[in-house]
């Protein structure tokens, strides 16, 4: 589902009223389960329920399971599209009314979850998510590791190596799920990307999070979603990643997709 198709549905879930009452709740506090939904709405549970998985096929929200609890987070990522496919051809007025949207669905929240379809193969994304060749093309970067869970990874980005305790993979399951600590907030990290020297020391005492790529094919595409948790309240990094991964996102998308692009034939 792409382009006009993908707008039209984005649209038409955006039309109703208790949807968008919904995606106001999520706003207002992100991961919400389908009973602290349904407290503050007043409807049947079963009406909610469908409401939600109209959003959900919209892309509007992406689900995450955490032990038994199913959450529901924002997905920001069809009103980016929205913006980038449409913005030229409004007046400024109009213009401002997406961008307060868009900045609606991107408030931090404590984890960072957001949805892309790309048109490839599950083998195809989950080379570019993991072999060096095609990480350093898009991200810059690439991870140095045997990639069996428990194990240590280095990140490389140009010529500095980063390490350190818990820096692991956390799961690899090929094709389906690749879960990892981020790295360490390092001094020659930090001089390497700019960093100030205050952002540096509010980064670099935080705890480790994780970043959690999750695949399901979806007819000629791969749904990727990409979960970021772990953060402290407040946390200078959540705030860095929150316009980093789908900059990063897009340009993955760009990559696998476009025909003359690194992975044709790989």
């Amino acid at each position: 589902m792409i382009g006009s198709a993908m707008d039209d549905e984005v649209f038409r879930a955006l039309a109703d009223p208790s949807r968008r009452r919904l995606l106001d709740l999520l706003n207002a506090r992100n991961g919400q389960t389908l009973r602290e939904l349904c407290a503050e709405l007043d409807m049947a549970r079963q009406s909610v329920s469908k409401h939600l998985a109209v959003l959900e096929s919209a892309n509007l929200i992406t689900t995450v399971w955490r032990g038994r609890e199913k959450l529901h987070h924002l997905n920001a990522e069809p009103i980016n599209a929205i913006a980038d496919r449409w913005i030229h051809q409004y007046e400024r007025r109009r213009v401002q009314l997406f961008a307060d949207l868009k900045t609606a669905l991107e408030e931090p929240v404590n984890d960072f979850v957001y949805t892309t379809y790309i048109r490839t193969t599950p083998e195809r994304l989950w080379q570019a998510l993991t072999d060096p060749a095609f990480t350093k093309e898009y991200w810059g970067l690439y991870h140095e590791t045997d990639w069996a869970a428990g194990s240590a990874m280095v990140w490389h980005q140009g010529d500095v190596a980063i390490a350190g305790p818990g820096q692991v993979v956390v799961e690899h399951t090929p094709y389906t799920r690749l879960s990892y600590a981020w790295h360490h907030i390092t001094p020659e990290f930090a001089k390497e990307v700019g960093f100030d020297e205050q952002t540096y020391e509010r980064a670099s005492t935080e705890p480790l999070s994780t970043a959690t790529f999750e695949l399901e094919p979806v007819e000629d595409q791969v749904k990727l979603t990409v979960i970021h948790s772990g953060f402290e309240p407040g946390s200078t990094i959540r705030t860095m990643i929150q316009d980093g991964w789908p900059r990063l996102l897009a340009d993955l998308k760009s990559l696998v997709e476009t025909p003359s692009g690194a992975l044709v034939n790989q």
